[in-house]
């Protein structure tokens, strides 16, 4: 994309988007261009249709690819190129609703048994005590450890929004047994350049190769300790109005998911099979 690579990576940066977020959008934009082989501001309404049923037809992508996509693309032609197109006229797809995995309190605590490595140990029990997203944990000074008020302190994460979570007494010994070993000093799970924190690669790689270790067969990334942590609080009877403040959801919707998956939804919930009058021992089998 060249000069209008630069120009919208510009308005992105000017509008205060998050580094993944402009990552994203350019990376959309680029596959567009690409798939055309032609200057950006060369191509009409039109084109972006067909490039829309090729993503859908062709490359079938799941819905909030396709979304991704469409945020990028309007971004571009509304404000970098400034065009006075109805935005309507790129339509988004509609949207599904995915229920999260969750692991159970015993799959996660076989799975900070058996990684051996005190700071890979110590950063996945820090993501699921505090219900931090991997950007989040990697982010941690040593600073925001907060011992005296038994906080941790959440800068500027996703929606550039600051908050505290709890610190639980557990993860706050083994913090403190891993800063005796590491010492790190400003950030608190520092890369292979103590000046860098810990990719977010890392992390996963970590917690899949935990996750293996631990014979854990749920379809479940790191992100799943986040999910974990909110079904555990809501099980044991936290409000869920807190449960939302804690993960730093804007909106309660976002956090009403988890009374889906929850196990006491579930359990307070007979089956009508079972309160069907009659035996309820099965038939025995006839020959």
């Amino acid at each position: 994309m060249g000069e209008y690579r630069d120009r919208m990576e510009r308005d992105l940066q000017i509008r205060g988007f998050s580094t993944s977020t402009q990552q994203c959008y350019l990376a959309r934009m680029k596959a567009m261009v690409r798939f055309f082989m032609r200057p950006p501001d060369e191509l009409t309404l039109e084109d972006i249709h067909s490039y829309q049923l090729h993503l859908t037809r062709d490359q079938k992508v799941c819905w909030s690819s396709f979304n991704q996509s469409v945020c990028a693309i309007r971004f571009f032609y509304i404000v970098t190129l400034k065009k006075d197109w109805d935005i309507r006229h790129i339509p988004y797809q509609k949207t599904g609703r995915k229920l999260p995995v969750v692991l159970s309190c015993e799959e996660v605590a076989k799975l900070f048994q058996v990684v051996d490595n005190l700071k890979h140990r110590t950063m996945l029990m820090t993501a699921y005590a505090a219900g931090l997203r991997v950007s989040e944990v990697t982010h941690l000074r040593v600073s925001d450890v907060d011992g005296q008020r038994m906080m941790l302190r959440i800068e500027q994460s996703k929606g550039r929004q600051d908050r505290y979570v709890m610190l639980s007494h557990k993860l706050l010994a083994v913090l403190r047994e891993y800063w005796k070993l590491e010492h790190p000093r400003h950030w608190l799970f520092e890369g292979q350049r103590r000046e860098q924190p810990l990719t977010r690669s890392t992390v996963h790689k970590v917690f899949h190769k935990a996750k293996c270790k631990a014979g854990i067969t749920k379809r479940v990334s790191v992100h799943g300790l986040r999910h974990s942590f909110a079904t555990h609080l809501l099980e044991s009877g936290v409000n869920i109005r807190k449960i939302q403040l804690l993960l730093g959801h804007r909106s309660l919707q976002s956090t009403q998911i988890y009374t889906h998956v929850a196990k006491d939804y579930l359990d307070h919930t007979p089956s009508p099979l079972d309160i069907l009058p009659g035996p309820s021992s099965s038939p025995s089998a006839t020959s």
